[in-house]
């Protein structure tokens, strides 16, 4: 029994393990033996000798232990591999071994998903988000600060309260554009003010037009008074080398008001006489300026009577 034991325990060699390894395998593939001819020591004995016969026809000398190794591996089910059962393991170690099937398409996704993202937020998200904050800092601290650097230019070279009310209600309009978040309306703002200040600074002469293919005067017939006649000259603000200037002028018929470089003011029939008669004789007037726009004001101050309005169109 001691022999016995210690056989047991011997570790068995390489050659052993794989001579137990092709008894198995012959068992299975040469149906020698089916499950329940292994139940009874006698039947194993029988299935030995079979074997025994199958190696020594092949020329093979196989030890008794080893066969009886092979039937008990048989029997044990050592040599046979049982698949595990289906798991989230199983399931996970499935799909990374499959990684070269679904890998390639999910890295092609995810790189154009990524560059699809970058794309977006450098070249839309964060210039637009650059934009706003311009649009805001612009808003909020550039067109206020413009706007007051402007009215106060304006307001040095107002010379009376007419012009100093004038410059005060287009900043007023500007402030309120910053806050409501108009920033055309407020550069607007400041272009009227720069307007005003270039008017302000200048000390022109009032001057009825005399040129060739321009009227010097003209006259309305009121819808409301048909016997009536309103008399108009047309007259322009020119500088010292005579160039003409727009300024603001308020219609009397519609009660617009547009920066125009030539007007009607209305006169007396007898003023508009008297231009007329000037430039009759040899076309030229030769008393041609009727009053000036001096320095710091922005309305005309005429010489001549005149009935307080103006027409832009004739």
């Amino acid at each position: 029994m001691a022999a016995a034991l210690a056989t047991a325990d011997k570790p068995q060699s390489l050659d052993d393990v794989m001579l137990a390894m092709d008894i198995v395998d012959t068992l299975r593939h040469r149906d020698l033996v089916l499950a329940k001819e292994l139940g009874t020591a006698e039947r194993k004995d029988a299935l030995i000798r079979r074997l025994k016969e199958i190696y020594h026809a092949q020329g093979i000398e196989v030890p008794d232990r080893i066969l009886e190794d092979g039937v008990k591996a048989l029997e044990e089910r050592r040599f046979v591999y049982d698949p595990p059962k289906d798991g989230f393991a199983i399931r996970l170690a499935r799909f990374y071994v499959d990684r070269g099937t679904w890998g390639p398409p999910i890295l092609f996704i995810a790189g154009a998903a990524l560059f699809i993202s970058a794309a977006y937020e450098f070249g839309f998200e964060r210039p637009r988000e650059a934009k706003a904050e311009r649009a805001r800092i612009e808003l909020t601290v550039e067109l206020p600060k413009d706007i007051s650097a402007a009215r106060d230019a304006a307001l040095a070279l107002a010379a009376n309260d007419a012009a100093r009310a004038r410059i005060e209600t287009s900043y007023q309009d500007g402030i309120a554009a910053t806050k409501s978040g108009d920033a055309e309306a407020a550069r607007a703002a400041i272009g009227e003010l720069s307007f005003l200040a270039g008017v302000l600074e200048k000390d022109l002469t009032i001057r009825v037009v005399s040129r060739p293919g321009d009227y010097s005067g003209v006259f309305r017939i009121p819808d409301d008074a048909p016997d009536a006649r309103n008399y108009y000259l047309i007259v322009e603000a020119v500088d010292a080398k005579g160039r003409a200037h727009a300024l603001e002028i308020s219609s009397e018929e519609d009660r617009k008001t547009a920066r125009v470089d030539m007007w009607g003011v209305r006169v007396p029939e007898g003023e508009f006489n008297r231009i007329a008669a000037d430039k009759e004789d040899d076309q030229i007037i030769q008393h041609a300026d009727i009053g000036t726009k001096p320095k710091g004001a922005l309305a005309p101050v005429y010489d001549i009577p005149t009935a307080g309005g103006a027409i832009l169109e004739w």
